[in-house]
């Protein structure tokens, strides 16, 4: 009887995983936990960063509205108070179409 194993899932990400998918320094994503408070990952006995999927997209939120739509830190904050689901879902979006358009190009590159 054949049967598919479930895909193990992380529940928490380092700091230098979460830094290398959003393609940002470890030292960013410390100066924004410093400054918003919906960045708050637990941290283990030995001190170190644990992040759910939710710490990491919010940190995607913030870097959405920091580094892509260039708000300061004050707007980003004030932004995510009020529509903290709307700006998610825009970043995952443009994740996404980053995503595709990177695939695109390889396409491209192996078809020249």
């Amino acid at each position: 009887m054949a049967y598919k194993e479930k895909e193990i899932e992380k529940r928490y990400y380092s700091i230098g995983e979460v830094a290398e998918d959003l393609n940002i320094n470890p030292s960013q994503i410390r100066f924004w936990e410093s400054e918003f408070d919906i960045i708050r990952p637990q941290k283990n006995k030995s001190g170190k960063r644990q992040f759910t999927k939710e710490d990491i997209e919010n940190i995607r939120s913030v870097q959405f509205l920091v580094k892509e739509k260039g708000h300061t830190l004050e707007g980003a904050r004030k932004i995510l108070k009020n529509k903290s689901k709307a700006v998610h879902s825009k970043a995952e979006m443009i994740d996404c179409l980053k995503n595709v358009r990177a695939f695109l190009l390889q396409i491209k590159e192996q078809l020249d």
